[in-house]
Protein backbone atom coordinates (compact mmCIF):
# COMPACT_ATOMS: atom_id res chain seq x y z
CA UNK A 1 0.00 0.00 0.00
CA UNK A 2 1.31 3.44 -0.93
CA UNK A 3 0.83 6.19 1.66
CA UNK A 4 2.17 8.87 -0.70
CA UNK A 5 2.07 9.05 -4.49
CA UNK A 6 3.56 11.88 -6.51
CA UNK A 7 2.83 11.69 -10.24
CA UNK A 8 4.27 14.05 -12.85
CA UNK A 9 4.56 16.94 -10.41
CA UNK A 10 5.71 20.16 -12.06
CA UNK A 11 6.18 23.58 -10.51
CA UNK A 12 7.95 26.68 -11.83
CA UNK A 13 9.54 28.89 -9.15
CA UNK A 14 11.29 31.85 -10.75
CA UNK A 15 14.00 30.41 -12.99
CA UNK A 16 13.86 27.03 -11.23
CA UNK A 17 11.45 24.29 -12.21
CA UNK A 18 10.39 20.92 -10.83
CA UNK A 19 9.91 18.72 -13.88
CA UNK A 20 7.63 15.66 -13.93
CA UNK A 21 8.55 14.45 -10.44
CA UNK A 22 7.18 10.97 -9.76
CA UNK A 23 7.73 8.56 -6.87
CA UNK A 24 5.79 6.37 -4.43
CA UNK A 25 6.30 5.84 -0.70
CA UNK A 26 5.09 2.50 0.64
CA UNK A 27 3.55 2.06 4.06
CA UNK A 28 6.06 0.92 6.68
CA UNK A 29 9.10 2.28 4.84
CA UNK A 30 11.49 5.25 4.94
CA UNK A 31 12.36 7.07 1.73
CA UNK A 32 15.42 9.28 1.61
CA UNK A 33 15.08 12.26 -0.72
CA UNK A 34 18.63 13.24 -1.64
CA UNK A 35 20.26 15.88 -3.80
CA UNK A 36 22.39 19.00 -3.64
CA UNK A 37 21.16 22.15 -1.96
CA UNK A 38 18.84 23.78 -4.46
CA UNK A 39 17.99 20.53 -6.23
CA UNK A 40 14.30 20.89 -5.38
CA UNK A 41 13.86 18.65 -2.32
CA UNK A 42 12.24 21.30 -0.12
CA UNK A 43 10.03 22.49 -2.98
CA UNK A 44 8.71 18.96 -3.44
CA UNK A 45 7.80 18.70 0.25
CA UNK A 46 6.12 22.10 0.16
CA UNK A 47 4.10 21.03 -2.88
CA UNK A 48 3.06 17.85 -1.07
CA UNK A 49 1.86 20.01 1.83
CA UNK A 50 0.14 22.44 -0.58
CA UNK A 51 2.29 25.27 0.76
CA UNK A 52 3.39 25.66 -2.86
CA UNK A 53 0.64 25.31 -5.44
CA UNK A 54 1.69 22.78 -8.06
CA UNK A 55 1.55 23.76 -11.72
CA UNK A 56 0.52 20.27 -12.80
CA UNK A 57 0.56 16.66 -11.68
CA UNK A 58 -1.16 14.60 -8.99
CA UNK A 59 -0.35 14.12 -5.31
CA UNK A 60 -2.24 11.70 -3.10
CA UNK A 61 -1.68 11.03 0.61
CA UNK A 62 -3.37 7.96 2.11
CA UNK A 63 -5.04 7.57 -1.33
CA UNK A 64 -6.69 11.00 -0.98
CA UNK A 65 -6.08 14.13 -3.01
CA UNK A 66 -3.71 16.35 -1.02
CA UNK A 67 -5.72 19.52 -1.72
CA UNK A 68 -9.31 18.29 -1.55
CA UNK A 69 -8.73 16.43 1.73
CA UNK A 70 -5.99 18.68 3.11
CA UNK A 71 -7.57 19.28 6.55
CA UNK A 72 -8.41 15.61 7.07
CA UNK A 73 -4.95 14.46 6.00
CA UNK A 74 -3.10 16.89 8.30
CA UNK A 75 -4.23 14.97 11.41
CA UNK A 76 -2.11 12.01 10.28
CA UNK A 77 0.94 14.03 9.19
CA UNK A 78 3.95 14.95 11.31
CA UNK A 79 5.98 17.75 9.75
CA UNK A 80 9.51 18.91 10.59
CA UNK A 81 11.33 21.63 8.65
CA UNK A 82 14.98 22.63 8.99
CA UNK A 83 13.91 25.41 11.35
CA UNK A 84 11.39 25.47 14.19
CA UNK A 85 8.78 27.89 12.84
CA UNK A 86 7.05 28.96 16.06
CA UNK A 87 7.15 32.19 18.10
CA UNK A 88 10.40 32.16 20.06
CA UNK A 89 8.90 33.53 23.27
CA UNK A 90 6.88 30.31 23.75
CA UNK A 91 7.87 27.38 25.98
CA UNK A 92 7.12 23.67 25.66
CA UNK A 93 4.36 24.17 28.23
CA UNK A 94 2.82 26.86 26.03
CA UNK A 95 3.11 24.65 22.95
CA UNK A 96 1.33 21.78 24.68
CA UNK A 97 -1.64 24.08 25.30
CA UNK A 98 -1.67 25.21 21.66
CA UNK A 99 -1.20 21.81 20.02
CA UNK A 100 -3.92 20.09 22.06
CA UNK A 101 -6.39 22.55 20.50
CA UNK A 102 -5.08 21.81 16.98
CA UNK A 103 -4.80 18.00 16.97
CA UNK A 104 -7.55 15.69 18.11
CA UNK A 105 -5.06 12.98 19.08
CA UNK A 106 -2.57 15.25 20.86
CA UNK A 107 -0.97 13.24 23.68
CA UNK A 108 0.32 15.51 26.46
CA UNK A 109 1.53 12.59 28.55
CA UNK A 110 3.65 11.28 25.68
CA UNK A 111 4.94 14.77 24.86
CA UNK A 112 6.17 15.50 28.38
CA UNK A 113 7.64 12.03 28.84
CA UNK A 114 9.68 12.48 25.64
CA UNK A 115 10.79 15.97 26.68
CA UNK A 116 12.20 14.44 29.83
CA UNK A 117 13.77 11.51 27.99
CA UNK A 118 15.66 13.80 25.61
CA UNK A 119 16.46 16.54 28.14
CA UNK A 120 14.36 19.20 26.43
CA UNK A 121 13.35 21.85 29.04
CA UNK A 122 9.64 22.48 29.63
CA UNK A 123 9.89 26.05 30.89
CA UNK A 124 12.68 27.56 28.75
CA UNK A 125 11.69 29.88 25.93
CA UNK A 126 12.44 28.62 22.45
CA UNK A 127 14.74 31.59 21.78
CA UNK A 128 17.10 30.42 24.55
CA UNK A 129 17.48 26.91 23.11
CA UNK A 130 20.39 25.65 20.99
CA UNK A 131 19.69 24.56 17.43
CA UNK A 132 19.96 20.92 18.47
CA UNK A 133 17.46 21.43 21.29
CA UNK A 134 15.04 23.21 18.94
CA UNK A 135 15.16 20.36 16.44
CA UNK A 136 14.57 17.75 19.13
CA UNK A 137 11.56 19.80 20.23
CA UNK A 138 10.35 20.02 16.62
CA UNK A 139 10.43 16.24 16.20
CA UNK A 140 8.67 15.64 19.51
CA UNK A 141 5.95 18.13 18.52
CA UNK A 142 5.54 16.26 15.23
CA UNK A 143 5.28 12.87 16.96
CA UNK A 144 3.03 13.73 19.89
CA UNK A 145 -0.24 13.63 17.95
CA UNK A 146 0.68 10.09 16.77
CA UNK A 147 0.90 10.68 13.00
CA UNK A 148 1.11 7.90 10.44
CA UNK A 149 3.44 9.74 8.05
CA UNK A 150 6.40 11.98 8.87
CA UNK A 151 7.63 14.56 6.35
CA UNK A 152 11.12 15.71 7.32
CA UNK A 153 12.92 18.51 5.49
CA UNK A 154 16.63 18.58 6.41
CA UNK A 155 15.96 18.06 10.15
CA UNK A 156 19.55 17.06 10.96
CA UNK A 157 21.31 19.80 8.98
CA UNK A 158 23.88 21.63 11.07
CA UNK A 159 23.53 19.37 14.11
CA UNK A 160 26.43 17.70 15.89
CA UNK A 161 26.77 13.90 15.54
CA UNK A 162 25.46 13.17 19.05
CA UNK A 163 22.20 15.08 18.55
CA UNK A 164 21.79 13.60 15.05
CA UNK A 165 22.16 10.12 16.49
CA UNK A 166 19.55 10.88 19.15
CA UNK A 167 17.11 12.08 16.50
CA UNK A 168 17.66 9.00 14.35
CA UNK A 169 16.91 6.83 17.40
CA UNK A 170 13.59 8.64 17.79
CA UNK A 171 12.77 7.98 14.13
CA UNK A 172 13.75 4.32 14.33
CA UNK A 173 11.47 3.95 17.35
CA UNK A 174 8.65 5.59 15.37
CA UNK A 175 9.18 3.04 12.58
CA UNK A 176 8.75 0.08 14.94
CA UNK A 177 5.05 0.46 14.13
CA UNK A 178 4.85 -1.08 10.65
CA UNK A 179 1.96 1.21 9.67
CA UNK A 180 4.23 4.27 9.97
CA UNK A 181 6.20 5.84 7.10
CA UNK A 182 8.77 8.62 6.64
CA UNK A 183 9.81 10.86 3.75
CA UNK A 184 13.21 12.19 4.84
CA UNK A 185 14.80 14.95 2.76
CA UNK A 186 18.50 15.37 3.52
CA UNK A 187 21.87 16.01 1.94
CA UNK A 188 23.50 14.19 4.91
CA UNK A 189 23.57 10.78 3.29
CA UNK A 190 25.17 9.05 6.30
CA UNK A 191 21.88 9.53 8.17
CA UNK A 192 19.94 7.98 5.32
CA UNK A 193 22.26 4.97 5.14
CA UNK A 194 21.22 4.22 8.73
CA UNK A 195 17.48 4.60 8.32
CA UNK A 196 16.26 4.66 4.70
CA UNK A 197 14.73 1.74 2.78
CA UNK A 198 14.57 3.55 -0.57
CA UNK A 199 16.42 6.50 -2.07
CA UNK A 200 15.06 9.04 -4.54
CA UNK A 201 17.75 11.24 -6.08
CA UNK A 202 16.68 14.74 -7.19
CA UNK A 203 18.99 16.77 -9.44
CA UNK A 204 18.14 20.17 -10.92
CA UNK A 205 14.42 19.64 -10.42
CA UNK A 206 14.29 16.13 -11.92
CA UNK A 207 14.29 12.59 -10.54
CA UNK A 208 17.48 10.79 -11.58
CA UNK A 209 16.45 7.52 -9.95
CA UNK A 210 14.45 5.82 -7.22
CA UNK A 211 16.04 2.65 -5.88
CA UNK A 212 15.97 0.55 -2.75
CA UNK A 213 18.99 1.40 -0.62
CA UNK A 214 20.24 -2.19 -0.62
CA UNK A 215 20.03 -2.64 -4.38
CA UNK A 216 21.58 0.79 -4.91
CA UNK A 217 24.61 -0.10 -2.79
CA UNK A 218 24.85 -3.58 -4.31
CA UNK A 219 24.37 -2.62 -7.97
CA UNK A 220 27.14 -0.02 -7.99
CA UNK A 221 30.84 -0.59 -7.41
CA UNK A 222 33.79 1.74 -6.90
CA UNK A 223 36.93 0.89 -8.88
CA UNK A 224 40.34 2.51 -8.37
CA UNK A 225 43.36 2.15 -10.61
CA UNK A 226 45.64 3.72 -13.18
CA UNK A 227 44.39 5.57 -16.24
CA UNK A 228 45.76 2.76 -18.39
CA UNK A 229 43.92 0.07 -16.39
CA UNK A 230 40.72 2.12 -16.60
CA UNK A 231 40.60 1.57 -20.37
CA UNK A 232 39.88 -2.11 -19.68
CA UNK A 233 36.55 -1.27 -18.01
CA UNK A 234 33.67 -1.45 -20.53
CA UNK A 235 32.49 2.06 -21.40
CA UNK A 236 28.81 1.13 -20.93
CA UNK A 237 29.58 0.04 -17.34
CA UNK A 238 30.90 3.47 -16.29
CA UNK A 239 28.48 5.81 -14.52
CA UNK A 240 31.07 8.46 -13.64
CA UNK A 241 34.77 9.02 -13.12
CA UNK A 242 37.12 11.35 -11.29
CA UNK A 243 40.89 11.62 -10.79
CA UNK A 244 42.39 10.10 -7.64
CA UNK A 245 45.74 9.44 -5.99
CA UNK A 246 45.78 6.10 -7.85
CA UNK A 247 45.06 7.68 -11.21
CA UNK A 248 41.30 7.26 -11.70
CA UNK A 249 38.22 6.36 -9.67
CA UNK A 250 35.22 4.94 -11.53
CA UNK A 251 31.67 4.38 -10.36
CA UNK A 252 30.45 1.37 -12.33
CA UNK A 253 27.46 -0.91 -12.67
CA UNK A 254 28.64 -4.23 -11.24
CA UNK A 255 26.66 -6.36 -13.70
CA UNK A 256 28.76 -5.09 -16.62
CA UNK A 257 32.17 -5.53 -14.98
CA UNK A 258 34.17 -8.76 -14.89
CA UNK A 259 34.67 -10.33 -11.43
CA UNK A 260 38.40 -10.07 -12.17
CA UNK A 261 38.17 -6.38 -11.29
CA UNK A 262 38.25 -5.57 -7.58
CA UNK A 263 35.34 -3.29 -6.64
CA UNK A 264 34.66 -1.49 -3.37
CA UNK A 265 31.21 -0.82 -1.98
CA UNK A 266 30.39 2.89 -2.52
CA UNK A 267 28.51 5.08 -0.08
CA UNK A 268 25.30 6.85 -1.07
CA UNK A 269 27.26 10.11 -0.97
CA UNK A 270 29.82 8.76 -3.45
CA UNK A 271 27.03 7.57 -5.77
CA UNK A 272 25.45 11.03 -5.62
CA UNK A 273 28.75 12.85 -6.27
CA UNK A 274 29.65 10.65 -9.23
CA UNK A 275 26.23 11.18 -10.81
CA UNK A 276 26.52 14.95 -10.44
CA UNK A 277 30.22 15.57 -11.03
CA UNK A 278 31.53 12.38 -12.57
CA UNK A 279 30.85 13.28 -16.15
Amino acid sequence: MNVLEVKNLSKKIGKFELQNISFELQQGTVMGLIGQNGAGKSSIIRCILNLLKKTSGEITIFSKDHVQFETEIREDLGIVFDELHIPEQLTAIDLDGIYKRVYGRWDSEFFFSQLERFDVPKYDKVKTMSRGMKMKLAILLALSHHPKLLLLDEPTSGLDPVVRDEMLDVLLHFMEDETHSILFSSHITNDLEKIADTITFIHKGEVLFTETKDSLLYDYGLWKGSNEQATEIPTHAIVGKRPSAFGTELLVKREYVSPAFSLEKPTIEEIMVFHVKGG
